[in-house]
C-alpha cells in the first residue's frame, strides 16, 4: 500500500554534519531566534482549545539554572479529567478514519519536523542541554519515528492473511483500543515522546499527552507540530503536569485503555501495578507499554580489538552524560587484558569536552536537573567507598550548571551498588572477569536486560552471546547506544520493561486489537 500511495521505501533520516559551516551558521541563527523567544508561556491544549491553569511549570536551562526556557500550564487531576473527556468523544471519529488518511497525518508531521530541524535542536540545547550532535540525532530519529509507523499502518490496515477455508470468507484485522495515555521521559524529549504518540494516534487511538516536566516545552512545541500537520482536536491532548499530581490519577481512570511510560524502573512497576486494578466501570484490562531502563555492560575479551573497544566504551558511557537507558555503565574486562583496555578509556575520556553545549565540540553537556546531579553526585560518594575512583572529580557548585565531569571506578565489587544500581550519569564502573564464562555470568547478573555489547573476533563467544547475554538490544564490535528506528528495534528484558521494540515491526499491533471475522456463504 505504500506504493499506491507513491511512498518510497523507509530509510533513516541522515544526521547533520558539523563541519559544514552552513548548518553551524542555521543553527546559531535558530539558537539565537529561539534565545529571544525563551521565557514564553504555554497553556495545555485540551480539545484543541488552551487552557490556562492556576499553577505552572517553570523549565529551566541545566546548563544554565537561573535561566528560563519556559512557563507550562501545570494540570491537576481536573484538567487530565478534561483531557480524558475530550479524548474519549475524538475516539469516536478518528477510530472510524481510514488508515490511509491517519498516516498522511504522520508524513504531514515529519515534512514539518523536518522543516523545523534547526529550531527543534535549538530547543533541545536550551531545556534538555543536548549537545549538538545528540540533539540533531534526536530530531532525526522523531522523523523516523513519523515516517516509519505511517508506512507501517499502511502494511498493517488490511489485517493479515489466515487458512482459506471452503465455503467460507475469513478475516483478521486489527482494531485501535481507545484513549492512550502518553508518559514520556525527559532524556529523549522529542524522539520518544514523538515515537509513542504518533504509533498511538496512526493505530486509531487518542492520547492524553504528559512530556515529563522538565521538557515540557519541547513536548509543546511536539504537539503544536502535530497541530501544523492536521491532526483534528481532541486526537492529542497536551496535559503537562507532574507525575507525583496527575500521573496515578491518568493510569487508574477507567476511560484509560493503555499507557505508554518511558522512565525509571520504579514508576514503571508502580504504573503497571496500578494499571492492573479494575476501576469501576471500566470494560477492559489495560495494557501498558513500558521501558524502564537498565544497567548495561560491554564484555571484552582477549581476542578483540582493543582501540575499537575502548572507543565504544567511551562513546556509549558518556554520549549525553551517560543520561541514557542504553549507556554503558559497566565493562566487563577479561583480565588479560583488563589494565590496557582501561588505560585507552581513561585516554579518551580525558579527551572529552565537558561544558554548555554552546559549540558542536562539547561532547558531555550538563544533567537535567538539580535532583539528578544531587542523585549522580550521591552515587559518586558511594563508589569512592565501594572502588577506586581511576579519573572523575567531585562535581562542582550545581548553580553553576548541573555538570558532572566523566567518571570511571575501578575494582569494584560485580554486586558493589555502583555496579548494580542504575545511576543515569557519565559514571562507567570497571569490573575484571577471569574469562569469557565469568564476564557472561556478570554481565547477566542484574535485574534490568536492556542493552548489551560484546566486543570479541571469538565466532563461538559471539554466537554463545547471541543467545545467552540477557538484553533485549545486544551489539557485537560497536558501540551500545544510537539504535536506529526500523534497523535496531529498541526494547529490553525484564525490568527493564515489557520489550514493546519501538521502532520495529511488531510495535504498532500493541496499540491494537486483533478480530478474526467469519462469514458462511
Amino acid at each position: 500500500m505504500s506504493k499506491e500511495m507513491g511512498l518510497t521505501p523507509f530509510r533513516n533520516e541522515p544526521y547533520l554534519d558539523w563541519s559544514d559551516e552552513g548548518n553551524v551558521g542555521k543553527l546559531r541563527a535558530a539558537l539565537e531566534k529561539v534565545g529571544g523567544e525563551l521565557g514564553g508561556s504555554y497553556p495545555l491544549i485540551i480539545g484543541g482549545k488552551p487552557v490556562e491553569t492556576e499553577g505552572e511549570i517553570v523549565s529551566e536551562n541545566p546548563a544554565k539554572p537561573s535561566q528560563v526556557v519556559g512557563r507550562v500550564g501545570r494540570a491537576t487531576e481536573r484538567e487530565a479529567g478534561m483531557a480524558l473527556d475530550a479524548a474519549t468523544r475524538a475516539f469516536e471519529f478518528w477510530r472510524n478514519t481510514p488508515p490511509e488518511a491517519r498516516s498522511r497525518i504522520l508524513l504531514r508531521a515529519a515534512a514539518v519536523m523536518r522543516r523545523r530541524r534547526f529550531e527543534m535542536i535549538a530547543w533541545e540545547i536550551y531545556e534538555g542541554g543536548k549537545p549538538w550532535a545528540e540533539a540533531d540525532a534526536q530530531i532525526a530519529e522523531a522523523i523516523d519515528f513519523l515516517e516509519y509507523y505511517a508506512r507501517e499502518m499502511l502494511r498493517l490496515k488490511d489485517g493479515k492473511p489466515v487458512a482459506p477455508f471452503p465455503g467460507e470468507e475469513n478475516r483478521y484485522f486489527y482494531q485501535p483500543l481507545g484513549v492512550g495515555v502518553i508518559i514520556a521521559p525527559w532524556n529523549f524529549p522529542t524522539a520518544i515522546l514523538t515515537g509513542m504518540s504518533s504509533a498511538a494516534i496512526v493505530t486509531g487511538n487518542t492520547i492524553v499527552m504528559k512530556p515529563s516536566e522538565y521538557t515540557s516545552v519541547i513536548g509543546a512545541k511536539v504537539a503544536e507540530i502535530f497541530e501544523e500537520a492536521g491532526l483534528p482536536a481532541g486526537v492529542l491532548n497536551f496535559c503537562a503536569g507532574y507525575g507525583s499530581e496527575i500521573g496515578d490519577y491518568l493510569v487508574e481512570d477507567a476511560r484509560t485503555r493503555f499507557i505508554s511510560f518511558t522512565g525509571s524502573m520504579k514508576t514503571g512497576l508502580r504504573i503497571n501495578e496500578r494499571a492492573a486494578r479494575t476501576a469501576p466501570g471500566q470494560r477492559w484490562i489495560k495494557r501498558v507499554l513500558a521501558e524502564m531502563g537498565g544497567k548495561d555492560a560491554i564484555v571484552v575479551d582477549e581476542t578483540a580489538d582493543l582501540e575499537a573497544a575502548a572507543e565504544g566504551i567511551a562513546v556509549s558511557a558518556y554520549g549525553y552524560a551517560g543520561q541514557k537507558c542504553s549507556a554503558c555503565s559497566r565493562a566487563i574486562l577479561q583480565e588479560d587484558i583488563h589494565d590496557e583496555v582501561l588505560g585507552r578509556i581513561l585516554e579518551r575520556a580525558k579527551a572529552l569536552r565537558v561544558g554548555p553545549p554552546g559549540s558542536p565540540e562539547v561532547f558531555v553537556g550538563p544533567l537535567i536537573s538539580r535532583p539528578q546531579f544531587e542523585k549522580v553526585a550521591g552515587y559518586i560518594e558511594v563508589g569512592k567507598e565501594e572502588a577506586e575512583r581511576v579519573l572523575g572529580e567531585d562535581p562542582g557548585d550545581p548553580e553553576e550548571g548541573y555538570f558532572v565531569s566523566p567518571t570511571v571506578f575501578a575494582g569494584a565489587d560485580p554486586r558493589s551498588r555502583i555496579a548494580q544500581e542504575e545511576i543515569f550519569g557519565p559514571v562507567l564502573t570497571v569490573l575484571k572477569a577471569r574469562d569469557f564464562d565469568e564476564a557472561l555470568r556478570i554481565a547477566n547478573d542484574s535485574p534490568y536486560g536492556l542493552t548489551g555489547g560484546v566486543y570479541s573476533r571469538d565466532r563461538e563467544r559471539l554466537e554463545r552471546a547471541r543467545h545467552e547475554f540477557r538484553a533485549g538490544n545486544l551489539y557485537f564490535n560497536r558501540k551500545i547506544t544510537g539504535a536506529l528506528v526500523g534497523v535496531q528495534p529498541f526494547g529490553g528484558f525484564d525490568l527493564s520493561g515489557t520489550n514493546a521494540k519501538a521502532g520495529g515491526p511488531d510495535y504498532l499491533t500493541l496499540h491494537m486489537q486483533a478480530k478474526s471475522v467469519a462469514e458462511r456463504f
